[in-house]
């Protein structure tokens, strides 16, 4: 399963993505974090070209602050275009506490749920973890 990983969390998501990683995931879930270079977005994207790239490239946005304001905000955009075969958008409930070992571990054990459970998660808008 690929991530679209926002371009305000990449530091935050090599943090995360190392925890899968000594978790041993990596040997078991094809799993890669994708950033916005790799992908080609410019950082200043609309909420709208970003998440109809993610769907479009069978991604999963993962972001912590998109915005709720205006016709292309993420929360319109979601509204709007999900559909029962989306994927969700996952959203860090605290960027701040990412530093933090133990709350880190419980978001990336939760990436670990999401993908094992994918199937059964399209078609939800949102996800906030841990």
């Amino acid at each position: 399963m690929m991530f679209l990983i926002d371009h305000n969390i990449e530091g935050q998501a090599v943090l995360l993505f190392n925890s899968i990683k000594a978790g041993g995931w990596l040997e078991l879930l094809p799993i890669h974090f994708v950033m916005f270079s790799e992908a080609k977005l410019a950082i200043n994207s609309t909420d709208r070209v970003v998440w109809k790239f993610a769907q479009e490239n069978k991604m999963i946005l993962l972001t912590a602050n998109r915005s709720m304001k205006g016709e292309d905000s993420l929360e319109q955009v979601i509204r709007e275009e999900t559909t029962p075969e989306s994927l969700p958008v996952i959203t860090l409930g605290n960027l701040d506490r990412i530093g933090d070992r133990s709350y880190r571990d419980r978001c990336s054990d939760r990436l670990v749920e999401i993908v094992l459970d994918i199937d059964n998660l399209r078609g939800v808008s949102r996800i906030f973890i841990p």
